[in-house]
């Protein structure tokens, strides 16, 4: 019997891995380039970490997290998100101490059981960048601006940035009254999950993707009519920002984000060639969580991007991805004693600097060459008994067929 892939998962094989690399090596690069350091978290995390921060009342928490008893009956979840655990081991750590900002990248994978589709699955991988102790919307300006500058840098310019706030904890209850009273005289035609929301987070209700929601929250108040002094100014300083770098947006009071979280900014960059899970990029800001897990009171805001919708996106636009890797010289022998002289001479050019390729299947000469074809060498080096007696090498352009004669030294040496 064949054992396949859990469902909801996917084998990434080299014919594809080099694609992987090429935007995780970017990804790396760019945040780096901002003044961002790497923060690797757990595989799992205690439970309570995502029930407190990101919302008992989430799909996430409720229908979507991988939840175990481990031997010693302790409740761990597979990470469904990448924040909370950075802010977990922030909030652990010694960097609390240090000069403000806190500016952390990520590169992982994350589960949540939930329907398969192209581009979605239960494990699937993210890039995260986050800010700890900034109150400014410079801060926000600057996550925006890297997923922006990342998108296009991965040629990806057809996207839409959408833009909103959520409010703080002064203004949204006052919101959140209004929303109901909207929806009150309409609640049976809700659909079921928007029913459950309605007490719990009535907000998520202008998220939803049924039709019967969207007809109902098409006319309903919005959030910005709603906002305290502070969170108005905060979105026009976003909004002012966003403008000087000549970042175009869209304000869209429909983005609230799935994560109960969120404070002031929620943003998200849209592909509408995804169809309805078009969102590439989401993130937004978090003024209480860090003090919520059990850490000091300071701020955050952050994004999340994945990588399955960016490598899809890529791929649409024909994107080569730095092309599949081409090693330097393919090596071929024609007998037992020229294949050890050319073992010794692959394993001097790779300690040299440069990628040699071997046969490691000792195959006839002609099909030797023939896997010199498939791997795409550069350069191809034939190893027989003249090369051995002479220490002469002929090189051969597998692009051109030109051919020169080296001696082994000098190609050492170059």
């Amino acid at each position: 019997m064949n054992i396949k892939a859990p469902k909801g998962t996917k084998d990434i094989l080299p014919a594809d891995s080099y694609k992987w690399q090429f935007i995780e090596d970017n990804f790396s690069k760019m945040a780096r380039e901002f003044g961002y350091g790497e923060i690797r978290t757990p595989m799992f995390e205690n439970t309570a970490l995502f029930k407190r921060s990101v919302g008992e009342t989430s799909d996430i928490v409720q229908k979507e997290m991988y939840t175990f008893n481990d031997m010693g009956k302790r409740s761990l979840t597979l990470k469904p998100e990448g924040t909370s655990p950075a802010v977990r081991a922030f909030s652990c750590s010694t960097d609390v101490r240090a000069i403000k900002p806190h500016k952390y990248y990520y590169d992982i994978p994350c589960f949540r059981y939930e329907n398969t589709q192209e581009g979605r699955y239960r494990e699937f991988h993210q890039f995260g960048v986050e800010i700890f102790g900034s109150d400014s919307m410079l801060s926000d300006a600057e996550v925006i601006a890297l997923a922006d500058s990342f998108l296009r840098k991965m040629g990806i310019d057809d996207l839409e940035l959408r833009i909103n706030s959520v409010g703080c904890k002064e203004c949204r209850p006052v919101y959140r009254k209004a929303l109901q009273d909207y929806l009150m005289p309409n609640f049976y035609k809700l659909s079921d999950d928007s029913k459950k929301r309605f007490e719990t987070n009535p907000m998520r209700i202008l998220d939803s993707k049924e039709e019967c929601d969207k007809e109902l929250v098409e006319n309903a108040p919005t959030i910005l009519d709603y906002l305290c002094d502070d969170c108005r100014k905060a979105f026009t300083d976003i909004k002012l920002l966003l403008d000087e770098m000549n970042i175009a947006y869209i304000v869209d009071s429909g983005i609230v984000r799935g994560l109960d979280y969120y404070t002031k900014t929620a943003f998200e960059f849209i592909s509408k060639r995804l169809g309805s899970q078009g969102t590439v990029c989401g993130g937004g800001r978090y003024d209480h969580l860090v003090k919520e897990i059990g850490g000091q009171d300071l701020t955050g805001v952050g994004f999340g991007m994945g990588k399955e919708r960016l490598l899809m996106l890529m791929s649409e636009n024909g994107h080569n991805f730095g092309g599949i890797y081409k090693p330097d010289y393919f090596v071929a022998f024609v007998s037992d004693e020229a294949r050890l002289y050319a073992i010794n001479l692959v394993n001097a050019l790779r300690n040299s600097g440069k990628s040699a390729i071997i046969d490691v299947c000792e195959r006839k000469l002609k099909s030797q060459m023939k896997l010199a074809d498939k791997v795409d060498a550069k350069y191809s080096i034939i190893i027989g008994e003249d090369e051995i007696n002479s220490n002469k090498l002929t090189i051969k352009d597998m692009t051109t067929g030109n051919q020169i004669k080296v001696d082994r030294n000098e190609l050492l040496r170059v």
